[in-house]
């Protein structure tokens, strides 16, 4: 467990601090939730490193310094209702539920929708909703939403998505016509108007729904 421990502040020191996230609230998410326990237990000596981690059919849990970097991006601010698309294991949406926003993520994967949902609840975030179902579709009841995380990549924003989000509200979400082409974008909506902004390439797996690949 000390071992754990010393790799996670390792992990946010070396990888995120270092790389220009100064957030304290993301640093301080960072530090708190075991990345380890978001993984198989055959992988958890690896969960620390700097590079994405597989977590079975054809997924992986994200690179530490990319989770950060989206989840500063946010700016997240607490009660704020954030929408997820790409559960997987969990990880995110435990990163954004500790520091106190609404969750609402969606995972199209019915074995990961039910993994992370379970793991979630032992975890007791309970201000963590999960739902399976086509990602790219958002969740529209529970819509408007301040913020959308967005951890796959497709050639397009969603619609749907789009109209999901508040005014004011912000976005963050890989797009590209190939995995070579991702860009990170940032999107801004505010006065009925969108406003991008680019920060950079990324490799992402893909966003598969009906506004996805």
């Amino acid at each position: 467990m000390k071992g754990f421990l010393r790799n996670r502040e390792r992990m946010v020191r070396e990888q995120i601090e270092a790389r220009g996230v100064t957030d304290p609230r993301v640093l301080a998410a960072m530090r708190q939730i075991p990345r380890h326990l978001f993984v198989d237990e055959a992988l958890q000596a690896q969960a620390y490193g700097d590079h994405p981690v597989p977590i079975g059919l054809g997924q992986t849990l994200s690179q530490p310094y990319i989770v950060a970097l989206m989840t500063a991006l946010l700016m997240v601010r607490p009660q704020m209702r954030i929408l997820e698309i790409g559960t997987g294991s969990g990880y995110q949406a435990a990163i954004l539920a500790s520091m106190d926003a609404q969750v609402f993520t969606v995972e199209r994967i019915k074995q990961l929708y039910a993994i992370a949902r379970s793991r979630l609840l032992e975890m007791k975030f309970f201000n963590v909703r999960v739902k399976l179902d086509d990602g790219t579709l958002g969740w529209p009841e529970h819509s408007p939403f301040d913020r959308i995380i967005v951890t796959a990549g497709g050639p397009e924003v969603p619609s749907p998505l789009l109209e999901q989000l508040a005014d004011p509200g912000i976005m963050v979400i890989p797009v590209g016509p190939t995995k070579r082409e991702q860009r990170l974008l940032r999107i801004f909506k505010k006065d009925g108007r969108i406003h991008q902004e680019d920060q950079g390439g990324v490799a992402f797996v893909d966003l598969v729904g009906s506004h996805g690949w």
